[in-house]
């Protein structure tokens, strides 16, 4: 029997992938720094193990994934969200035998650091938006004379992101920054399947319920020429294998812009097929392109709900409402209800430090993953 090794399991992505590597009859371990998270009380796990938080003790983090997958006899390793970055410094140092969905470390670093990215697809020849690090006269360029954008280098879930107004004077930053002109124009967010440069699926999604800068509801859309050329030669150029996702901004003449990469799984997955997706990471080589689910809104139910509640009195509820009713679940299964059942209590670590640092899910989820300079760590038992 096969067996994989997820390196997170608090996030749906994570279930997402139990679920169809079990149903295609994969052994499914979890390593997550939490006691309790949300895939862990799903039938799709055999067994999850509590290992060291990288933002305590780094190395001893992937020695740990190391120890775990000789003694377990993993076969495929399969990071799900920010832990990528530390977990992609096993590539070349596993067993033989083992596999992981990964790029090397050098490479996902490159496209994850705000500033690099932009250079890459620069080299790529794909838009990007012009970009410069706060310390620089450039920088200052760029804030006297477009709207922009303000993001720590390595932020993810939305952390630090600042909108300013054009002529708006720098702010203080205390960690490596950029300045970002800001494209107007509509957001969207992509998922994307690849193997060695050739593209085998993508979804494109965009947020329908917010939380922050971060999507509790998604809608999916149909992609453009223009979106599917640009993610292809971004994938072609970077001859990327695995998963990797980008927050792009189409503006009012049609032009893509690539403004955020992440090099990994985001909420786009759960329009994935699960056959589809366990072939993709099972066997890559034969694996035919994944079809999508018929649902075009998911939704993760109770940040929904939350932001629901919270719109009552403005002119996002109704909006907001009809989500709420209509979306998809995606941790809700009849004959696997535990993961959703039991969230209140799988969360409640979650829920209680986004509640004491007055932070949002999704930022206070990668705490315990963070890379950046000048930030605290918080982790959660």
């Amino acid at each position: 029997m096969t067996t994989a090794l997820l390196t997170l399991g608090r996030l749906p992505k994570a279930l997402d992938i139990a679920r169809a590597l079990h149903g295609a009859g994969v052994r499914v371990l979890v390593a997550e720094p939490f006691h309790r998270h949300l895939t862990g009380v799903s039938k799709a796990v055999d067994q999850s193990f509590v290992v060291t938080a990288p933002a305590v003790d780094g190395p001893r983090y992937l020695n740990e994934l190391r120890e775990l997958v000789v003694t377990q006899g993993v076969d495929l390793v399969v990071p799900i969200s920010e832990e990528i970055v530390h977990v992609s410094a096993l590539h070349g140092r596993l067993p033989a035998n083992c596999r992981l969905m990964s790029m090397p470390q050098a490479s996902v670093l490159r496209v994850h650091h705000k500033a690099h990215f932009v250079e890459v697809c620069r080299e790529a020849g794909v838009a990007a938006p012009d970009t410069a690090a706060t310390s620089t006269p450039d920088a200052v360029q760029l804030a006297a004379t477009h709207d922009y954008v303000v993001k720590p280098v390595s932020s993810c879930s939305g952390r630090g992101v600042r909108f300013f107004s054009r002529g708006d004077g720098l702010p203080r930053v205390v960690e490596p920054s950029i300045v970002q002109r800001r494209v107007h124009g509509q957001l969207v967010s992509s998922f994307s399947i690849a193997r060695d440069g050739d593209l085998r699926c993508t979804v494109l999604y965009r947020g329908a319920v917010m939380q922050g800068t971060v999507a509790v509801c998604f809608e999916r859309v149909d992609i453009s020429r223009e979106v599917d050329d640009w993610i292809r030669r971004f994938v072609a150029y970077t001859k990327w294998d695995g998963f990797i996702s980008f927050d792009l901004i189409i503006d009012e003449r049609g032009v893509v812009h690539g403004i955020e990469c992440n090099p990994r799984a985001t909420s786009g997955i759960h329009f994935v097929e699960p056959q589809g997706l366990s072939q993709s990471l099972l066997d890559p080589l034969a694996a035919p392109a994944p079809t999508l689910r018929p649902e075009r809104l998911s939704q993760q139910f109770f940040p929904c709900l939350t932001e629901t509640q919270k719109s009552v009195f403005t002119s996002r509820f109704r909006h907001n409402l009809r989500c709420l009713l209509e979306a998809r679940e995606v941790t809700w299964k009849a004959s696997d209800p535990w993961p959703f059942l039991g969230m209140p209590y799988t969360a409640w670590n979650i829920i209680a430090l986004a509640s004491r640092k007055g932070m949002t899910f999704g930022e206070v989820a990668m705490l315990d993953f963070a890379t950046f300079a000048g930030g605290e760590h918080e982790v959660v038992e």
